[in-house]
């Protein structure tokens, strides 16, 4: 077994076991818990056949929800995606897809735009937030469809402000580009917004939105639009092997979260930002050389954590904490594409909702104390960065890590200032391994 299997099992082994933490991980759930949690309201409804039943129930629930005309399941929101941008693609008649660098088309789905369907990108900025609606207008070639992921995961779960996100739209528009939203993540963006979620999907001509990443169901996707576009969208599905005989486990899970999650995940962005907060104090309290809230507060309930230490370091403190105090503060951390520092994912949700400011700051002082003495620097390599003492604010410079900001900033501002996060060679700052579409940061998966 390799060191990285091993702490890997140490770390779902600690977080089966441990009392508090501030959300629960896909990887520690058992075979027979997530059976127990498929129960059906009607026992006696026939199964689903080739997406009927169930599955057709589910269609229409995402549609009422997103005040679309119709909604397609799909397997994965990858197909989704491709999909979507490739019928938006033929009914343009142009195969160029605007979009961020840091969007999971271009990191995770393994080229496929460009492999699979014949598209291609360009990318209205490569700094590590949203794009402007003056990048937009100011592309330097015709683009057929402008595709936004709201929150943009990778540069820091970042969202734009309605105003911003009219902007974004009205800028595609002017260029007689269509609209596409990747939003995975988009049953959560609501609260930042300050929209329902119908109004936020008015704004798109597709929606894709995931079942799994905030809802906690097992797999799946849906794809919502106009009725011709979804008709497409159908076809292709069936061409690209999506079209599954049963899928009426999925379809379950998937209904249990929009009844179950989707009304929770309000209170779930309002408490992230006392989590994060709470962090924040613990870190300065501790006296740490360096660190990050990114973004400073929270735009859903989900936000990265910089620090000055190795990796592994990092990730074995936490494991520590959760062996030891049965309390899981954060899991895995990962080299940020700044030498000498790391970065997590941090998720506030159900366990979350429990733990107070004062909490959070009591973990983050047992979990720094967990800390092992730092090695020697590797020959030939630099060690941690100096940056700026608690508190204070770093100067902006290429190759900083996110810099502080108040939350009336332009969504992103307080990213990473450095367009090499968004480079290919920095691929979100987590390495991923060769053929890798599923890395594990923070214990989820993108």
């Amino acid at each position: 077994m390799t060191d990285d299997m091993e702490r890997t099992n140490r770390l779902v082994a600690a977080g089966r076991s441990a009392g508090r933490r501030l959300w629960d991980s896909p990887r520690e759930t058992t075979v027979g818990e997530l059976l127990a949690e498929l129960a059906a309201p009607d026992p006696d409804e026939p199964a689903d056949v080739y997406g009927d039943g169930v599955v057709a129930r589910l269609e229409q629930r995402v549609a009422e929800l997103l005040g679309t005309e119709e909604a397609a399941f799909f397997p994965s929101g990858t197909m989704a995606q491709q999909i979507a941008l490739r019928c938006w693609a033929g009914r343009t008649g142009n195969p160029v897809v605007a979009l961020h660098p840091m969007s999971h088309p271009e990191l995770w789905e393994g080229g496929a735009l460009s492999v699979v369907s014949g598209l291609r990108t360009v990318h209205p900025t490569r700094e590590p937030r949203q794009p402007t609606a003056e990048e937009v207008a100011e592309l330097a070639e015709p683009f057929g469809t402008l595709m936004l992921e709201l929150p943009l995961r990778d540069a820091g779960f970042l969202l734009p402000s309605w105003e911003e996100l009219e902007e974004l739209v009205g800028a595609a528009r002017e260029r007689d580009a269509v609209v596409h939203f990747d939003g995975a993540r988009l049953w959560e963006a609501a609260p930042h917004l300050g929209r329902t979620l119908p109004e936020i999907a008015a704004l798109a001509d597709s929606v894709y939105v995931s079942f799994y990443k905030s809802l906690g169901g097992l797999s799946g996707a849906a794809l919502a639009g106009p009725s011709a576009l979804i008709a497409e969208a159908r076809v292709w599905r069936h061409r690209y092997g999506g079209q599954v005989f049963r899928q009426f486990p999925q379809a379950l899970s998937a209904l249990a979260g929009l009844e179950r999650e989707l009304p929770r995940l309000p209170s779930y962005v309002a408490h992230a930002r006392v989590v994060a907060q709470g962090l924040r104090e613990g870190f300065l309290t501790a006296g740490t050389p360096w660190f990050r809230i990114h973004p400073e507060v929270p735009h859903t309930h989900q936000f990265q954590v910089w620090l000055p230490y190795g990796a592994d370091r990092l990730t074995e403190a936490g494991i520590r904490l959760a062996e030891e105090t049965g309390t899981v503060l954060f899991r895995s951390w990962e080299p940020a594409p700044v030498p000498g520092l790391a970065v997590t994912e941090v998720t506030v949700a159900e366990p979350g909702l429990a733990w107070t400011g004062r909490d959070a700051a009591e973990a983050v002082a047992a979990f720094l104390a967990r800390l092992q003495p730092a090695p020697g620097p590797v020959p030939g390599s630099p060690g941690p960065q100096p940056g700026p003492q608690p508190g204070q604010q770093p100067r902006p410079s290429r190759g900083r890590p996110p810099k502080g900001g108040d939350a009336t900033r332009r969504a992103g501002r307080d990213a990473p200032s450095s367009a090499e996060v968004a480079d290919q060679g920095a691929r979100r700052g987590y390495r991923p391994t060769t053929g890798s579409t599923s890395p594990s940061i923070g214990g989820e998966t993108p």
